[in-house]
């Protein structure tokens, strides 16, 4: 049996807001979650993470950013090979702004 929405204002205006931002919300909490695994495994291998680079992981709401540098954290020597050039030569997680 399906579950229905239940909400008071089903199929309204004001029901479609309120469940974008709700998504909203859940894509910033997803984000949160990546940089904080990104940190926790920098730390964890004994990275040195300047409070720029901190910053600039924790204010990113890009997702496949965030999934990028998480697989690049995983062998990083340096905070900074987070953000090494692709094979393009241009510098990835330049979109660390853009929001869902």
């Amino acid at each position: 049996m399906p579950v229905g929405s239940y909400y008071p204002g089903q199929g309204t205006l004001i029901e479609e807001k309120y469940l974008e931002g709700k998504a909203e919300g859940e894509a910033r909490g997803e984000a949160k979650g990546e940089s904080t695994l990104i940190l926790r495994v920098l730390e964890k291998h004994a990275v040195e993470i300047p409070e720029a680079i901190r910053e600039r992981i924790t204010s990113c709401t890009d997702l496949d950013t965030l999934m990028l540098w998480f697989d690049r954290s995983l062998t990083a020597t340096t905070a900074e090979d987070l953000f090494a050039e692709d094979e393009d030569g241009q510098a990835e997680g330049n979109q660390n702004q853009t929001s869902a």
